[in-house]
């Protein structure tokens, strides 16, 4: 029981009552019920909590890994990068250095992965959002990515997934991020006209010009469980609209019952949810 105690507070204490230290990242908790869990276990579920069933947030190679079948993901747009249009600084620091250093710590370009593969057989384009690259917000490469991740649906005959985790638009980069809104949209309205789907995964939290653009504009609208969706914050509503918000505003599970989402899907649902919606939108066995 004592040795128990101790790995849980990441030590081990033994016979001679000395601490023993294991990797801090042996365990984590939480967020939500707050349960100490195994974190190999975790990652084996998906990073679903096995108790409560919270959804942690994954990388966008985490989220490749657990849609495309092996070996299967070709990823496309890796040259395009972003630049510092405006000169913008905050708080002394240089966006020019800011993309430096987000890039050095998660060895991504832009917030936005995208390419082709194939997910239980079925083709598709799939556009991935990372959350850990300046917030998964909304710049001009990020557009630029959506919109050329279109086009290669278009070229493919294959449908078009996006999977979308961001605070919105890029204030960095101006009136430049504000643009993407239209250009995105614009795209979908082509893949639209190709009559080629578009299956949109919003994950938490997915937020600002993000949801008000391309996100929600899909053939099916689907979201995680318990993931936060919306435009502006509920701290921000509230102090507008100076009144208390219900219970579960801006959830998935909210927005479905109010008719903004077409479905909740739990993570391990979502690879078979995705592949067979593919499969009756491009007319192949299901």
């Amino acid at each position: 029981m004592r040795e128990l105690l101790g790995r849980r507070r990441g030590f081990s204490l033994g016979p001679d009552n000395k601490k023993r230290d294991f990797p801090e990242d042996l365990w984590t908790k939480c967020p939500k019920c707050n349960e100490l869990l195994y974190t190999r276990e975790l990652e084996d579920n998906l990073k679903v909590c096995q108790k409560c069933g919270y959804h942690f947030r994954l990388s966008s190679a985490e989220r490749i890994e657990s849609l495309f079948d092996p070996d299967s993901f070709e990823e496309h747009g890796q040259d395009i990068l972003p630049v510092d249009a405006i000169s913008f600084v905050s708080l002394e620091e240089r966006y020019s250095e800011k993309l430096v250093q987000v890039h050095e710590k998660t060895g991504l370009n832009e917030a936005l992965v995208y390419g082709f593969g194939t997910i239980e057989d079925a083709p598709a384009v799939v556009a991935v959002t990372d959350f850990r690259f300046i917030g998964g917000s909304m710049g001009s490469v990020y557009g630029e990515k959506i919109k050329r991740a279109a086009e290669l649906a278009i070229k493919e005959k294959r449908g078009l997934v996006t999977i979308s985790s961001g605070g919105g638009a890029r204030m960095q980069e101006g009136v430049y991020s504000l643009m993407q809104m239209a250009k995105t949209t614009a795209a979908l309205a082509d893949l639209a006209e190709a009559k080629l789907p578009h299956l949109s995964v919003l994950t938490d939290p997915c937020m600002g010009g993000i949801t008000a653009s391309y996100a929600t504009s899909a053939d099916v609208v689907m979201g995680e469980p318990g993931a936060l969706i919306g435009f502006a914050g509920p701290r921000v509503i509230e102090q507008t609209m100076k009144q208390k918000l219900p219970p579960g505003f801006q959830t998935a599970e909210f927005l479905m019952q109010h008719g903004m989402l077409d479905m909740v899907t739990p993570r391990r649902e979502l690879r078979a949810t995705i592949s067979k919606l593919l499969k009756i939108y491009i007319g192949a066995p299901a």
